[in-house]
């Protein structure tokens, strides 16, 4: 485990995530951070519970620089043992509980990680996941005593009430780990650092005046940027009350709504299409809610219509962002929403963002080019990966690998991918990660993976295999093994066999040529 300090810059300028807590915790400690099951937790609770936990885990070796996994469905011990990495210096790392186990120890085994929360409910994905390694990892579970052989509780971890001071963080400090796929077949982590999620919140708080009168609902998963920082991280900073799901149920979040009047949520596109499937949804009193940030996919005019009498007081705020930012770059402002259909808005505040050709000028309005963005939101880089660090900001900015036009008035549209990537109700895939599983069966020769359009998930990942000549294998086979190896949400819907695959003069696979004609986006 690494033993960095955090130095005399640090001292001299403390940005700690878990300072925003104690801050709260100061000034108003009754004041419930958020509910859970019922259940208020308070910022004074919040704060004294991570103050305990994190004296426990550095007793057992956690320190400034060391890696923490979260592998856990929404819970209060979620936000808990992140904000205790925090308080220490450490690395928080939320791992998606959807992946498969070989997965799960690729993330743990490449991050470092010298500790990791598993839920109980995910206890065996996490067992096969550290079979081997566990010596080396202090492995805990969110249940109020142990439940399993080698697993420590919460409350076995804690230490004791007279806690360790908080180690200061300096802004370029890593604050968080979030692995994401890309297009080498192996996720790559995200350095998100204290100043990146200082910076975001401010961006969020000024762009829809969020005040600790809030209410928030976290229903999306909180390993996603999504439901953890365009609701819960955002609300914390203003000091307001978040109410978390344990996992997203359209029914749950349409009661909670007109239960408990909430304020603000961000839904997924899938997310929005299940809430207005169901089937009384138009007679329920969802007026509470002033905003509600979507994902940014392009939506037909009676459907957003729709959304607009259902939730007659809301901000429908289509946005455009990214793991590596923190998410939230642009948001579509209300009055455009019809004017400016399927435009993801104009950037938050201190990003800038522009539209380059393939030589790094910027492109005209109504231009197509790659999207990139600069800014103190933007990550750090990726970690242990410099290489892609350099080719990601080529030229100082980010490049987020996706194509988009600006109209006039500055409104970003997005218009294609250059990465080779696959959206599917929230989730992005890697379609050379899928493609990478598939190589390994013994009949495979070629294969190629794309998105097909879907319209409960907006895409899913379909595969395109030339078989081994000689070779003998069906889709049922080809399936049953990348189940094995993959999460279930990556698994091509369907696969067909075709002699070859298409490919231009240098040899490169033509995807576009096996994609169905469809919007990319």
């Amino acid at each position: 485990m690494s033993t960095a300090a955090a130095g005399p810059e640090s001292a001299s300028a403390d940005l700690n995530w878990a300072g925003v807590l104690a801050h709260h915790a100061i000034r108003t400690p009754d004041a419930a951070m958020l509910v859970f099951e019922g259940v208020p937790t308070s910022y004074g609770e919040m704060a004294g519970r991570v103050a305990t936990l994190a004296t426990g885990l550095a007793a057992r070796g956690i320190s400034a620089g060391d890696v923490v996994g979260l592998l856990s469905f929404n819970c209060p011990e979620f936000l808990e043992t992140l904000f205790a990495a925090n308080y220490l210096g450490a690395i928080a790392m939320p791992i998606n509980w959807r992946l498969a186990a070989p997965e799960v120890r690729y993330l743990i085994e490449h991050s470092g990680a010298g500790a990791l929360l598993c839920d109980e409910q995910l206890l065996e994905l996490g067992g096969e996941a550290t079979k081997g390694i566990e010596s080396s990892l202090i492995r805990m579970t969110r249940s109020a005593s142990s439940v399993a052989d080698g697993w420590l509780s919460l409350a076995e971890v804690r230490g004791p009430d007279m806690p360790l001071p908080r180690v200061p963080a300096a802004g370029d400090d890593v604050h968080r780990l979030m692995y994401t796929s890309g297009t080498t077949g192996r996720p790559k982590g995200v350095m998100i650092t204290h100043a990146n999620l200082a910076w975001k919140n401010l961006a969020h708080l000024v762009e829809f005046g969020f005040t600790n009168a809030d209410l928030g609902l976290a229903c999306g998963p909180l390993y996603h940027v999504g439901a953890l920082d365009l609701t819960t991280t955002t609300l914390i900073a203003a000091g307001a009350t978040t109410i978390v799901h344990r996992a997203f149920d359209a029914a749950a979040v349409v009661n909670e709504i007109e239960r408990s009047r909430v304020t603000t949520v961000w839904l997924a596109p899938a997310m929005v299409n299940a809430i207005m499937a169901l089937p009384d949804v138009d007679r329920r009193d969802l007026s509470s809610v002033r905003v509600i940030i979507n994902g940014g996919e392009k939506m037909p005019i009676p459907l957003i219509e729709r959304i607009q009498r259902v939730f007659p007081s809301a901000w429908f705020a289509d946005a455009y962002g990214l793991t590596e930012t923190v998410s939230g770059d642009t948001f579509l402002d209300r009055d455009s929403i019809i004017a400016k259909l399927g435009s993801v808005g104009r950037p938050c505040l201190h990003l800038e963002l522009d539209v380059w050709d393939q030589n790094g000028q910027s492109v005209r309005p109504g231009e197509r080019g790659e999207i990139v963005m600069r800014g103190p939101k933007v990550f750090k880089g990726y970690w242990r990966d410099p290489a892609a660090t350099a080719t990601a900001f080529a030229g100082g900015w980010f490049h987020s690998g996706d194509i988009g036009i600006r109209d006039e008035d500055g409104y970003l549209f997005i218009v294609d991918r250059l990465k080779d990537m696959i959206s599917s109700g929230g989730e992005n895939i890697s379609g050379s990660e899928v493609e990478r599983v598939l190589y390994e069966h013994e009949s495979v020769l070629e294969a190629a993976v794309v998105g097909r359009p879907d319209e409960r998930w907006g895409e899913v990942p379909v595969a395109y295999v030339v078989l081994r000549e000689g070779a003998a294998a069906t889709g049922d086979e080809l399936l049953e093994h990348c189940r094995a190896q993959l999460a279930k949400f990556k698994v091509p819907k369907a696969v067909t066999f075709i002699d070859a695959l298409p490919r231009n003069p240098s040899g490169k696979v033509l995807k576009r040529d096996l994609r169905p004609s469809h919007d990319p986006r």
